[in-house]
């Protein structure tokens, strides 16, 4: 994957929408479609996870108030790649991402960059997808394939990213994303 380049506030380079996908349903995965439509504060129209009080099953059970910071999922196609290559048959929408990216380095960017996506929509990104037990329901030994360690032992979450709609519009696969860093000091992105 490449990585973009860093100037000044902004990272310059762009990647693009592989599949966008969703499901009125609580279900692991997602289906694909031919558009998907932001709704700014909201989420992804049509969605379970769509509305401003968070909707995770576990998170609603512990508290139905707290705000929705996973009203969209991003996965990087480059996990399923790298995914495939130890042998799982893993595609778009199966892991239960909205949007599937390419060319973006999610796990890269701090809390509160913002990726501007087709003509419209922009989505600020949370932070980390906790991946949990469904993972390996659907193919076992994929959630241990998605959690990794760096050079210093600390855990890494590979299984994409969580955002929030700033401003809603309609995303296709095709559309191209730009990436806009926050503010310094950046954030590393945590678990939400």
């Amino acid at each position: 994957m490449r990585r973009m380049e860093w100037k000044g506030e902004a990272v310059v380079g762009t990647g693009s929408v592989l599949m966008v996908s969703t499901s009125g349903t609580h279900t692991f995965s997602k289906q694909n479609q031919d558009s998907i439509q932001l709704l700014a504060g909201l989420g992804v129209e049509g969605d379970a996870h769509l509305g401003k009080e968070v909707k995770h099953r576990s998170r609603v059970a512990q508290d139905p108030t707290q705000p929705n910071l996973r009203q969209v999922h991003l996965i990087h196609a480059e996990l399923f790649d790298e995914l495939q290559a130890a042998g799982f048959s893993v595609s778009a929408g199966q892991m239960g991402e909205n949007i599937t990216t390419r060319g973006v380095d999610l796990l890269g960017l701090p809390t509160g960059a913002r990726l501007y996506i087709g003509d419209a929509a922009i989505v600020e990104v949370t932070g980390l997808r906790n991946p949990c037990a469904q993972l390996d329901r659907f193919q076992p030994g994929l959630m241990k394939t998605v959690l990794d360690r760096d050079e210093q032992g600390n855990l890494i979450r590979k299984a994409g990213i969580m955002g929030i709609v700033l401003s809603g519009g309609q995303v296709r696969p095709g559309d191209q994303i730009r990436v806009e860093w926050s503010p310094e000091p950046h954030r590393p992105l945590e678990r939400v």
